[in-house]
Order: C-alpha cells, then structure tokens, then sequence
C-alpha cells in the first residue's frame, strides 16, 4: 500500500521551477504578481508576458496557498515564506514596464483606444495595450531619425499612426488598412488633433495602392501570427519601402513551447531577404493573444538588395488561414451559377475571383464569388468593373445588405454607375446575389466612377471638363481644388480612398 503524501504547494512551486530550468523565471514572476496581487488571470498573464498555461501550472501548484475568492493572491500568513524562498520583490512597487512614458500622451492614447472600433475576431485583431501603442512611437522616435521621413503603419488597429502623431510630429505618416472602421477613426481623431495623417484602404491580399509602393523609410506592422500572415505583410512592406537606409518593424510572437512555429515564422523573412537587426524581447503587450502571454516581441528587419526583387515573386493568394483567407469559400455549390445566372438574365458557367487591383474590363455580363468579403469588396467590385450587367455572391450577413440603412447607403454611393438588386438568401440562408446594372446616367459622378483606378485629381478635372465644355484644364484644375474635400488625396486612386472619403468625394462633385 503507498502512503506517500501529495507534496505541499510550496514542493509543487519548487518541482515546476526547476522543470522550467532556464525560463524558471516565468515561475517567478507569477509568484511575484501572487503576493503583490490580488490578480485576475488576465492581468498575471499580462502583467508578466507569461503564457497561460504556465500561469495555470503555477495556480495549480500554489493551489491551496492562495486566498479563497475571485482573483489570485497567496495567504498572508505565507508572503514571507514564498518572498523569502524564491527572493520575490513586491511588483506594486518596482517600476513598470511602460514607466517614462509621457503622461499626458499616454493619457490621450488611452482615449484613442478607448473611442476606438472594436477588435475584429475575422481579421485577427488583438489589440495592444494603449502604453505598448505609445512606447512603439516613443522607440522609433529615439533610435531612428523620423523628422520628415515617411514612416507606414501597415494595418493599424493599435493606432500606432496616432502615437507617431504625438511625439514625432514632424514624421510623415500613412496608414493602409482593410477595416474601414479603422480608417475612419483615425481619420476623425486626426482632424480633431491636427494631425497630418494619410490613411488608404488596401486589402494586402491583392495588392497594394501605388502611391505607398517604394514610398517608406519605415514601416511598421503588427500582422497575423502565422507564416502566411507574417509572409503576406512582410511581402507587402518589403514593396513599400524606399531604397536606401529603410526598414520594417514587425511585431510577433510565439509561446516557448512552440519554438517550430517561431522558426517558420522566421524563415519566412530570412526568405524575403531580411536581415535581423534586433529582436526586442516582449516589447508588446495586447488585451488578450495569452497562449503567448499577451506579449510578443519587436523584430527590426534591414532589407537586403534581394528583398524587393524576391518580395515581387511572391504569390500573395493566402492572407491568414481562417474565415476571411481568400481560398475559405472552397468549391462553389452548383446551385450558386445557377441562381446568379437566373437573376443576371445571363449563362454563368463559373464565379470569378474578386480582384480591383486593376480595371475590370468586361462589356459582357459577370460574376464574382465574394462569399469571403469581410465587408469592403463588394464597394471596391463596384468601382472596378465596366460590365452592363454584374452579378456578386455574397455571405447573406454582409455588412452590405443587413440593414435598410446599409443597403440604402451603398445604393447611393453607386447609384450614378449602377442599380442594384439585392437577394437575400438566394439561393440558400447562407448566400445573398447582388445584380448591379448600368445607370447611364452619363453625370460627372458616373464619369468619375467609370475610372476610380485614375488619379482623382485629374480624373475629377476630366469630367468637369466633359460636363461643361467651356472649361480650360486649369480652370477645371483649379475647381478641382476648391471643392476637394481632402486635398492630398487628389493624388490618389479614388478605389484606394477609405470609404467615408469617397462619399465625401461624391458629395463634392455634386455640390451637396
């Protein structure tokens, strides 16, 4: 019969310290947190940049030498016991990781972040802490020479644009972005603050705006945490940046205990000819992302002579596995060409693949298979194609087409180029088909939307000449500039514009 006795918590804290061998730290700074606490499981994890698992492990060992109730502590009666076994300091009263930051700019980008649009599961979004936001900005203002230079925020969530505007505001900033929510607030905040911010929508799935291609001396990016989403943004900003002194900072992370997904991680950037600079260990810290501790880490990466070239090799089919990656729709139920085709009026023997890098050319009746669309294709198809007749297969949730308001919104954004027809749940509950038709209505908003791949500026001076016939070009040049909304973005696409702009736009050229 075996009478051994279980080992007391402070055997169990022992036995794992010393499984833990070299990272028997990550123990200890849990067991610095538990007598400094009370803590919940969010902020150890947080707080220490320790994965959840082994923040787990530690409260299971501690076990009943904690506090009974909601959030962690050990007893008091065995502070001293723990403090003096594992030569615990109390962490209320060691400086914090995000100490000298500036306070008033810390203040604001709380407020930032807090007025902000909530993290997008679809587009995995998890979001940094407001102190992380603004001690990125603070680094590269003090180990790079940002006055003047054009520094890009390659998706942005954390609204690291913003910390950038604060404390480097002499650094010409551009945010490119998928999520149109995004763009807004940054959009708003800047105009509030007066901050000089470019913001372009892109979906990095299929390309980038031109007028970010070979522009930054910086790019910064906090991108999906898998091979193919490290690979995808890092492929994205190996093409924006500047020849020269450039470089990408790029945030990742990966637990200790998946060392080969590090490793495939990086071979990802060693393969686009990236060489690391410095890697910053826990430089970030995220509400949520605790698999890796709520924590990753600071990569600066120096393209080589062979980025750019290997970066334009790239085939950029897969964004991140998941809902929103663009090979997730699988095959095409046979019933969908058959249900486009019956609204269209018009054969369909298969569902193209959404793309507006470029013009889509087509006199010819078309369909697209959008059943991926996070939200922003169906408006950038809108905008690209010149067929009579077009035809979208949508997700019946989409953003599009839940509501009246949403439907009524898109129609008017468009109603100069097409009409459209919406059919929810056709063929199925899961699918919706969006018949868009030629309006004809031959007004400069038609004009200026038959040719959103032309920089604005000229486009919109074409269609007022067009219009009027009694226009110079400078005359027609110099409306232009009065009426713009936005003035830089004269100088780019109207399909890069975030969507809020293009209304914006549209309202211009009518006068309204």
């Amino acid at each position: 019969m075996d009478n051994a006795q279980p080992p007391t918590p402070i055997e169990a804290v022992r036995a794992l310290h010393a499984e833990h061998g070299l990272l028997g730290h990550h123990v200890c700074r849990v067991l610095a947190e538990l007598v400094s606490g009370p803590r919940s499981l969010d902020e150890l994890i947080r707080r220490t940049g320790v994965s959840r698992r082994t923040v787990e492990q530690v409260l299971t060992a501690v076990g009943d030498d904690l506090d009974e109730g909601g959030a962690h502590r050990i007893k008091d009666s065995l502070l001293s016991l723990y403090r003096q076994e594992w030569s615990l300091v109390d962490t209320s009263s060691v400086e914090d990781i995000e100490a000298g930051l500036d306070t008033e700019a810390l203040e604001a980008m709380r407020g930032f972040v807090a007025s902000g649009p909530r993290p997008e599961a679809a587009l995995d979004h998890v979001t940094a802490t407001p102190e992380t936001a603004l001690r990125r900005a603070t680094w590269l203002r003090d180990n790079y020479d940002l006055d003047g230079k054009n520094v890009l925020c390659l998706g942005d969530h954390d609204l690291t644009s913003l910390a950038l505007s604060l404390v480097a505001p002499s650094a010409q900033v551009r945010v490119v972005d998928l999520d149109e929510r995004i763009l807004r607030h940054i959009d708003t905040v800047a105009a509030e603050r007066g901050f000089t911010i470019g913001t372009t929508h892109a979906d990095l799935r299929f390309g980038l705006p031109p007028a970010v291609e070979g522009w930054a001396d910086a790019v910064f990016t906090d991108p999906p945490y898998t091979p193919e989403g490290i690979g995808l943004f890092s492929t994205r900003a190996a093409e924006c940046l500047a020849p020269g002194h450039s470089r990408m900072f790029l945030a990742y992370g990966y637990s200790p205990r998946t060392p080969a997904l590090g490793l495939k991680v990086q071979q990802e950037l060693l393969r686009l000819g990236f060489a690391f600079e410095a890697i910053l260990p826990q430089f970030n810290r995220y509400y949520g992302a605790q698999a890796i501790g709520s924590a990753s880490d600071l990569y600066v990466c120096q393209p080589t002579s062979h980025t750019r070239k290997l970066a334009l090799r790239q085939d950029q089919a897969i964004y991140t596995h998941g809902p929103q990656s663009v090979e997730a729709s699988g095959e095409v139920p046979a019933a969908l060409p058959e249900a486009v085709a019956e609204r269209l009026g018009a054969p369909v023997t298969e569902l193209r693949r959404a793309s507006w890098t470029r013009p889509v050319r087509q006199s010819a009746a078309a369909a697209f298979d959008l059943r991926a669309d996070p939200g922003p294709w169906l408006l950038r198809m809108l905008l690209a194609c010149s067929a009579q007749k077009v035809a979208f297969v949508v997700a019946n949730n989409h953003p599009d087409i839940t509501s009246e308001r949403a439907q009524s919104e898109l129609r008017d954004l468009v109603a100069a180029k097409y009409r459209l027809k919406l059919h929810r749940s056709t063929p199925d509950g899961k699918h919706a088909i969006v018949v868009a038709e030629r309006a004809g209505t031959g007004s400069a908003i038609d004009f200026v939307l038959q040719r959103a791949h032309g920089k604005l500026g000229n486009i919109w001076r074409e269609a007022l000449i067009a219009q009027r016939g009694d226009l110079t070009k400078r005359q027609a040049r110099e409306e232009v500039a009065e009426l713009a909304p936005h003035p830089d973005d004269l100088e780019l696409r109207l399909i890069d514009l975030p969507r809020h702009r293009i209304a914006d736009v549209l309202r211009a050229i009518t006068g309204r």
